[in-house]
Parts: C-alpha cells; sequence; structure tokens
C-alpha cells in the first residue's frame, strides 16, 4: 500500500491533473530524457573509454621490452619516513638498443649495480608497461570516470534546464497574482 502511494507520488506529473501546467509536463520530460541519457550514454562512454584504455595498455605491453642497463650513478636507499613505499629513484643507466649502440639515459631504478630498464621499438627509455592486471583495474577506474563525468554533466544540464523552468513558473505566477490581488480588496499590513 505505501509504495503505491509513492509511486503516484512520483509520476504525479504524468497523471491527468487539472491543475498539471504544461512545464510541469516538459520538466517531467527533462528528468525522464536525463536519466535516460545517463543510463544508455553512460553505459557507452564507460565501455568505450575501458575498452580504449585496455587497448592502449595491451599496446603497450607489444611495444615495450625489457633490457639489461647498468647504473652509471649511485642511487640512495631508501630512508622509509611514511607514505607509500616507493624504493625506486631516478637515475642515469647505460644499456644497448636494438641496433647494438650503446646508450645513456634517465629513467627509474631500484639499488643495485645491474638493472631492467624498459624502451620502445626506437630504444627511447620508456616507463614499464602495467601487468594485464593492473591494466584491467586502471580501465575500469577510467572506464567509471567516464561515467561519472558524463551523469555529471547530464545532471548539471537538466538542472538548469529545471532551474530555467522553475523562474519561468515563478515570473508567471508573479503576473497572475498582480491580475488577482488587487481584486481581493483588502490589504494587510
Amino acid at each position: 500500500m505505501r509504495g503505491a502511494r509513492s509511486g503516484k507520488k512520483r509520476l504525479w506529473r504524468w497523471r491527468d491533473n487539472p491543475l498539471r501546467r504544461h512545464d510541469d509536463i516538459v520538466e517531467a520530460w527533462i528528468v525522464l530524457a536525463v536519466w535516460a541519457f545517463i543510463a544508455v550514454g553512460g553505459t557507452i562512454a564507460g565501455v568505450v573509454t575501458a575498452l580504449a584504455a585496455d587497448q592502449v595498455f595491451a599496446q603497450q605491453r607489444a611495444e615495450r621490452r625489457p633490457v639489461q642497463a647498468v647504473l652509471l650513478t649511485d642511487v640512495a636507499e631508501s630512508t622509509g619516513t611514511g607514505g607509500v613505499a616507493d624504493d625506486r629513484r631516478m637515475a642515469t643507466v647505460r644499456w644497448t638498443a636494438p641496433d647494438g649502440s650503446s646508450r645513456t639515459g634517465l629513467t627509474r631504478v631500484d639499488a643495485g649495480t645491474s638493472v631492467v630498464a624498459w624502451e620502445d621499438g626506437r630504444g627511447r627509455l620508456v616507463a614499464e608497461p602495467p601487468s594485464a592486471t593492473a591494466a584491467g583495474v586502471e580501465a575500469g577506474v577510467l572506464g567509471a570516470a567516464a561515467v561519472a563525468a558524463l551523469a555529471g554533466a547530464a545532471l548539471g544540464a537538466g538542472a538548469v534546464a529545471r532551474w530555467r523552468l522553475d523562474e519561468r513558473r515563478m515570473a508567471l505566477w508573479g503576473r497572475e497574482w498582480d491580475l488577482v490581488g488587487p481584486r481581493w480588496g483588502h490589504r494587510t499590513g
């Protein structure tokens, strides 16, 4: 019984009512359109973003390869002062490129004398590609962020449209009050 009453209360703009205004119908359509856009557009945006990100990460894993490198500078040990523990530091390394030439560059490394660096097909140092699991998680997070961004934009646009309708209703109400108010004869205050 209680659910039926609340359902009627939520759908009051759709019911035939002598007090229902044209703006109420427009507002109902705006609300329906916003939620439909969020449901359909959000799903599409999230899936497309997640798939595109996963494809980029897979391409990075395919193109990048690890190479043995030698540290040319000393790497200070981590002091463990708190926060997220990341023992990797920036250091200059030397490695052999695919064409056989010796190259040097700056990359993040662990402490030690021999390190693994990552290079792309052109022999440039790049960041280590994410693992398949990390790439899946990051693709999911990016997809969720796309859904949230689209939902925020749609809700904002819907709120602006409803605000404009409220302004219009208040202006109409003010004009009607100016016509009816003087007929009441006496004023208080």
